[in-house]
């Protein structure tokens, strides 16, 4: 291939002539150009697998009819006692009647806070893959309806109000999506991201001291899935989900599912390798042992919380890692079991 030296012209200058071939003869005094073809790997399409058919839902099926049973047995159920109640004496078929009517509207406002805690879960879990998407194809237009629709989620926290406000002057200044999403998640998330992951240090801390000293299995079973639920409920409230019972089950659901997804519980950690590896918890006490064992799990299911209640994906700012949270609480249990081991005086 001859190498030519490089040459400046105008497009619109009548001297310069696209030629198809370096041998064709052009007149003197003009400006040859040849186009050179470009030589690009480009990727071939692949046509994306078609779901596979779905039959009849009749699981679906089997499990309305069966709610529908029971509900219609406990409501004959509930007449019939009330029907008995007016037999005997009218006074008790009122307050039967009352009680049935508290119960029954009690019944319809757990109803709709569960139903509006699973919007909101619902608006949360869509916002974030609103924004996964946004991030790759870097739409202004919906990268704004985004940060809106997060300004509206996190309104009701009162920390935010001032990032909230600059964010808004921010809507008209930023050109890229992605980078008005990369400020929302400074401005908004950093914050929201060191309370949480002082609430999960905090779990984790009290899930390691109780079992520690806890002395029956069942009682750090117990102890372990409570702490684990509260975690989880006040992660989700403070990035604006606020679950009810529904949510939280739901929320969970999605939590173990991402754990299983990123490898398991400890599986990728390296903190845990190490201290598995190196036999840090044989030179605790076994009970410490146990203990630091138990508050780490509990912090790494804090961290798959975190990723699964935020309403944005980590992208400008790091990802809370385990032994940024943890770290603290080998510290602890290792002095507490250098204590334990010295003698009395």
């Amino acid at each position: 291939m001859t190498q030519r030296r490089p040459q400046a012209f105008r497009l619109d200058d009548p001297h310069v002539i696209v030629a198809d071939d370096e041998k064709e003869r052009t007149p003197r005094g003009s400006v040859r150009v040849v186009p050179e073809p470009g030589n690009f790997d480009l990727p071939v399409p692949v046509a994306a697998a078609l779901p596979a058919p779905r039959g009849f839902p009749w699981g679906t099926v089997f499990w309305s009819a069966l709610g529908g049973l029971v509900v219609l047995g406990l409501g004959l159920g509930v007449t019939r006692l009330i029907e008995d109640l007016y037999a005997r004496a009218e006074t008790l078929g009122m307050l039967g009647t009352a009680l049935a009517a508290g119960a029954a509207l009690a019944l319809v406002v757990i109803g709709a806070k569960e139903t509006i805690a699973l919007l909101r879960l619902g608006t949360i879990e869509k916002l974030r893959r609103r924004a996964e998407a946004t991030l790759v194809s870097d739409d202004r237009d919906e990268a704004r309806a985004i940060v809106r629709a997060l300004r509206e989620a996190l309104g009701a926290t009162p920390a935010l109000a001032h990032a909230r406000a600059a964010l808004e002057r921010n809507l008209t200044e930023i050109i890229d999506g992605r980078d008005l999403l990369h400020i929302a998640e400074r401005q908004l998330m950093a914050p929201l991201d060191r309370s949480a992951s002082q609430i999960v240090a905090r779990a984790a801390t009290r899930v390691s001291i109780v079992t520690a000293v806890s002395p029956r299995a069942a009682v750090d079973m117990l102890f372990v899935g409570v702490a684990a639920l509260g975690m989880i409920r006040r992660l989700a409230a403070l990035y604006g989900g606020r679950p009810g019972f529904l949510g939280l089950m739901r929320l969970t659901r999605h939590i173990v599912s991402h754990l299983a997804l990123t490898g398991g519980m400890a599986a990728g950690d390296s903190l845990i390798q190490q201290m598995l590896g190196h036999g840090v918890a044989a030179k605790l006490s076994a009970r410490l042992g146990e203990g630091v064992l138990n508050g780490l799990l509990t912090a790494r299911l804090g961290l798959a919380a975190i990723e699964v209640a935020r309403p944005l994906p980590f992208a400008a700012l790091p990802a809370p890692k385990l032994s940024d949270i943890a770290g603290d609480l080998m510290r602890r249990r290792s002095e507490d079991a250098a204590e334990k081991s010295l003698p009395a005086d």
